[in-house]
């Protein structure tokens, strides 16, 4: 055997055997070409350079654009650009006559519900306008104001559009919260209007002559018992009454003029109680347009940049709005709630009873 230097060949002074192939040296790798480097680091350099000026272009273009364009021109109103699948329309039904509550019972919505709803829905970045569904003669005066200041409020927060739609009946109360909404949709139908207030009180004094029982009131002062039914009301009771309801009702034409955009005078003229159908409502500008619960969620896509027909999300379920319309038909007829088992104290209403 012949035995093989450290390099792979035979060692020296011997001789390979005949027909043996030579083990092939080993050659060290040739050394990069200074020149080659610089070659390459110079194309590198070209295209970080050219990438650098393509990137301002593009930031200046951009900027130009910006500059140029109406500030009230929305490019996604226009092409959908940055629009989530998850966008949505809200709508909200607010059914019933309208009273305080914050019940834990999915079915009762009482004011301070319907508030945190409207909070809520506005707040959600998906949501890009708000539907409220009103089928309401209205309600309590302190009650109605919430639902209306939650609207203003939200409107002033995220600058999102709120429509109305009115079903049945949107009257007193319920006109009032439609009036801080920036469009109102109705049926030719629907009863509507009665802008105003209203305070009643029983008077049981002859019954209870008859039946023989006399109430005997101990009090701090002359007002203490004003309203009670179990006597008259003295000429300066009502007095006191009447300018309560003189300032809810300005409070009511004030809103109404706001919202419609209609100078207080004029409101007035269209303010004395009385109700409206749809069709009469829009022709005395109280109502901007006719339509269904669909043609008010299309509108209410198209302002909030969706286009016709956008998703719609809504926070209520099947058996809450039943329960709901239930209280709704019973309150038109001047019925109290289907869940009161107490009736409440005389109060302040913005309330349309059918009556």
């Amino acid at each position: 055997m012949e035995e093989q230097n450290n390099f792979g060949g035979v060692n020296p002074g011997e001789q390979p055997e005949p027909g043996a192939q030579p083990a092939p040296s080993v050659q060290p790798a040739p050394a990069a070409s200074p020149r080659g480097a610089a070659l390459w680091l110079k194309i590198i350099a070209g295209l970080y350079a050219l990438s650098l000026i393509a990137a301002l272009a593009v930031i200046n273009r951009a900027d130009a654009v910006r500059k140029s364009k109406p500030k009230d021109l929305d490019l996604s109103k226009l092409t959908g650009i940055g629009q989530s699948k998850k966008d949505a329309v809200a709508v909200i039904p607010i059914y019933g006559a309208i009273s305080q509550g914050n019940s834990s019972r999915s079915w009762e919505r009482g004011s301070q519900q319907i508030a945190k709803r409207i909070t809520a829905l506005a707040g959600k970045k998906e949501v890009k306008a708000i539907v409220l569904d009103i089928n309401s003669p209205g309600g309590t005066v302190g009650a109605v104001q919430e639902i209306y200041s939650a609207i203003l409020k939200a409107k002033a927060e995220t600058k999102k559009p709120f429509i109305a739609r009115f079903g049945e009946v949107s009257a007193s109360g319920g006109y009032y919260v439609a009036a801080a909404c920036d469009q109102i949709i109705a049926q030719p139908g629907t009863i509507t209007g009665s802008i105003g207030v209203i305070f009643s009180v029983g008077n049981f004094e002859g019954l209870m002559k008859k039946v023989g029982f006399r109430s005997e009131v101990i009090k701090s002062g002359k007002f203490k018992d004003i309203g009670s039914a179990s006597r008259e009301m003295t000429p300066e009771e009502r007095k006191l009454l009447q300018a309560m309801i003189d300032d809810s009702y300005d409070q009511f034409v004030t809103a109404v003029s706001a919202g419609r955009k209609m100078p207080a005078d004029q409101v007035k003229l269209l303010a004395d109680g009385r109700i409206y159908t749809g069709r009469q409502g829009l022709e005395v500008k109280l109502v901007d347009s006719l339509g269904d619960l669909q043609d008010a969620i299309d509108k209410a896509g198209e302002l909030g940049g969706l286009g016709k027909n956008p998703r719609v999300l809504t926070d209520s379920d099947p058996f809450e709005n039943f329960l709901s319309l239930m209280d709704s038909k019973l309150s038109l007829f001047g019925a109290k709630s289907v869940f009161d088992s107490v009736s409440p104290a005389a109060s302040l209403e913005y309330h349309w009873y059918g009556k």
